[in-house]
């Protein structure tokens, strides 16, 4: 098993950590073995251009196509060209998060829906098999 994953110009990331904590940046730049430079864009995801540690960030599969120190106009028309966010939100990854910030969202009633709703369809599967067998 291969990496396919690599840090490089136009790869698409998950920030981990800070206040742009669950957004997506591009890396624009590679600055040294510990750091880059990445960029939102900012009319899209919201982050900014900064510099960011490896350590903070998750590499996805989605790449861009820009090169090296793009402005931020490039990067969104090429986000927009490769239709990035769409790409985003139909990956298992953000389907995941949304769920579980979703989870995270809930109120002690709303928990206890849920478990009601689960030991309901528990219950009428248990029925079905008790009747299939």
């Amino acid at each position: 098993m291969t990496f396919t994953r690599f840090v490089e110009v136009g790869r698409v990331v998950l920030l981990n950590f800070g206040p742009n904590e669950d957004k997506l940046a591009t890396i624009v730049d590679i600055i040294d073995q510990n750091k880059c430079l990445i960029d939102g864009p900012v009319d899209i995801t919201g982050v900014a251009r900064q510099v960011c540690s490896y350590k903070r960030i998750a590499l996805t599969d989605l790449t861009v196509k820009i090169e090296r120190t793009s402005t931020a106009e490039e990067i969104k028309s090429a986000w927009e060209e490769s239709d990035i966010m769409a790409k985003w939100e139909a990956s298992s990854w953000a389907k995941k998060l949304s769920s579980k910030k979703k989870r995270a969202n809930l109120t002690d009633f709303d928990r206890f829906k849920v478990m009601v709703a689960r030991k309901q369809k528990s219950a009428i599967i248990a029925k079905k098999l008790a009747t299939m067998s």
